[in-house]
């Protein structure tokens, strides 16, 4: 690697592919021309990095494609990655003339929801791709929050902290992005709740390279101050009410808050982000 791409494609003759003319058969594996395969739309991968493309385009050249993508049918010469973009564009770095593919019908809603799973398990997404890819997915797709858990391998609450993330700053949203900042630098930021603080905090980590564990230190040194200490927050009682909201933040997937009176008459508040936000939190208090 580190070549380039002209090193690539002068120390060898690009591999011809024969096409064979010849019906492409529904879920079957078959040989496509490469100019008759069009990329997704719908891809959640949105930056593909040149030198790991030289990198696979090089493993191809010797190993092959040992994995074959895979394509919807549109025409008899027309079709549309569903997955496999990497291996796709690697080839035709290389100059193949055409790709093994496993053929199969989808429409547009089903494709979409193939190609976000797809791309969710098998490739290496930053957190704000895959929590985009789980709006979208939500969204687009109709899928409630604990289908989408089982059709991607994650509980609800995994699932909660990534579409959380969507609901910081477009600043720290984009530093996630370029993996500038880090999954659990940002989960200890969203609990703050005011923006000014946020960003505060995430200028702080980007100057002074903080540990996580810092970020989580310097949150609640804040929550503390917002909190106002007193005789009263150190009674056993407030004690123990901050003790219950930690497990109850824990348990539902969200930041809880609690508040009491000096009687401990009181409210428990539990947020949401959306309708099936809500529908989740439900389904943990009446399963």
């Amino acid at each position: 690697m580190g070549r380039g791409l002209s090193a690539l494609l002068s120390d060898a003759t690009p591999v011809e592919s024969p096409v064979v003319e010849k019906v492409v058969e529904i879920n079957s594996i078959s040989e496509i021309p490469i100019d008759q395969i069009e990329a997704n739309a719908g891809q959640p991968r949105t930056y593909f990095d040149e030198d790991a493309l030289i990198e696979l385009a090089e493993s191809i050249k010797v190993q092959g494609i040992i994995q074959p993508i895979t394509v919807r049918k549109l025409s008899e010469k027309e079709f549309q990655i569903i997955s496999g973009e990497r291996r796709f564009r690697a080839s035709k770095l290389l100059g193949l003339t055409s790709i093994p593919a496993y053929v199969r019908t989808a429409d547009d809603q089903q494709m979409l929801e193939m190609a976000l799973i797809e791309n969710i398990q098998r490739e290496n997404l930053n957190a704000i791709e895959i929590s985009l890819s789980y709006q979208r997915l939500l969204s687009e797709c109709n899928l409630k929050q604990e289908e989408l858990g089982t059709r991607v391998g994650k509980n609800r609450t995994t699932v909660n902290n990534y579409l959380r993330l969507l609901k910081l700053p477009p600043a720290i949203q984009a530093s996630i992005r370029d993996n500038k900042l880090s999954m659990g630098h940002a989960r200890a930021i969203i609990n703050v709740e005011k923006t000014e603080d946020q960003l505060a905090i995430f200028n702080k980590v980007l100057n002074e390279d903080l540990s996580v564990r810092k970020v989580e230190d310097i949150v609640r040194a804040m929550s503390s101050k917002e909190e106002k200490p007193s005789a009263k927050a150190k009674s056993p009682e407030n004690i123990e009410l901050k003790q219950l909201q930690g497990r109850l933040s824990s348990h539902f997937g969200t930041r809880i808050s609690i508040s009491s009176d000096e009687k401990l008459n009181g409210e428990i508040k539990i947020p949401f982000i959306s309708k099936d936000d809500l529908n989740r939190i439900l389904e943990i208090i009446n399963p």
